[in-house]
């Protein structure tokens, strides 16, 4: 397994496996790989033939107070994890080479990076698109995998690259959880034991949600207060917002349809996390 930071070298890397006809594949990360990530390199592996990782905690993408300073780098263990899982090469740059002094171009996706997680975070989805895009084009991959978890950030992705057209095959991966329904997160290891037990309440309201919708309900507006209801039963809990979306262009319905997709995001403690979960309504 190749790792480097330097841009030409994985450029290199990338093009001596082009040559020996690899169709190449990304898996985009911020380290601090769990069950999740493996998974994406699992279903990356099945789809091309040259796997490549990204390990960059991408500063902009933090707003001020966020927790870029304290966000986990265990980069030997990613590593380590990386090669058990058969990747070919993992690119893990440094800050300045990705955004040397005098940066000043940004990638945006106009409407969507500005609801939900864009309203709550107003500068965060500016910095993942143009961190995805620049990962695009040093590495140049036919096939990118990403997480249904962060389903705000897929979509968008899923966007910029339609609209540039950008020869990348965006595949979305399910979200993968513990056996009692959390979802797998970086994050996570922020919770004490109780928050751990509290943060089942993002998968609850978006089962109750599922029930509410299945069993014939039409008023969103009552499905998303019994979200927040629920949410907001626990002490620890303060969502930022509980919402059914339409799942393509994430913008309001007044009535349920064929295929929908309901958000949380909430603090648990000092702890933001975001969950999901589609609807599809028989």
């Amino acid at each position: 397994m190749e790792v480097t930071g330097e841009i030409g070298e994985i450029r290199e890397a990338v093009s001596l496996a082009r040559q020996r006809g690899c169709r190449i594949g990304c898996v985009p990360t911020m380290g601090a790989l769990h069950s999740g990530h493996l998974s994406l390199i699992e279903e990356c592996r099945k789809r091309v033939d040259y796997v490549l990782v990204t390990i960059f905690v991408n500063p902009t993408q933090f707003g001020e107070g966020e927790d870029l300073s304290n966000y986990p780098r265990p980069l030997e263990a990613d590593l380590a994890a990386c090669e058990k899982s058969g990747v070919d090469a993992v690119y893990a740059p440094e800050i300045a080479s990705l955004y040397p002094p005098g940066f000043e171009t940004w990638v945006e996706v106009d409407e969507m990076s500005k609801i939900l997680e864009g309203e709550c975070r107003p500068v965060h989805f500016r910095g993942v698109t143009t961190i995805v895009a620049k990962l695009f084009n040093i590495v140049q991959p036919v096939v990118a995998c990403f997480g249904a978890k962060d389903y705000q950030q897929q979509a968008l992705i899923r966007q910029m690259v339609r609209d540039l057209n950008m020869p990348v095959d965006v595949v979305v991966c399910p979200t993968i959880r513990e056996a009692d329904g959390l979802a797998l997160s970086s994050r996570n290891q922020y919770l004490s034991p109780e928050q751990r037990q509290t943060a089942l309440c993002l998968s609850q309201a978006l089962e109750l949600a599922n029930e509410a919708l299945q069993g014939g309900e039409k008023d969103i507006a009552a499905v998303e207060k019994q979200m927040l209801k629920h949410l907001n039963s626990f002490d620890d809990v303060q969502p930022d917002y509980a919402v059914i979306r339409d799942p393509d262009s994430l913008k309001e319905l007044q009535e349920p349809q064929p295929e929908m997709v309901a958000l949380i995001s909430t603090f648990v403690g000092q702890t933001r996390l975001i969950d999901n979960r589609r609807i599809s309504l028989r």
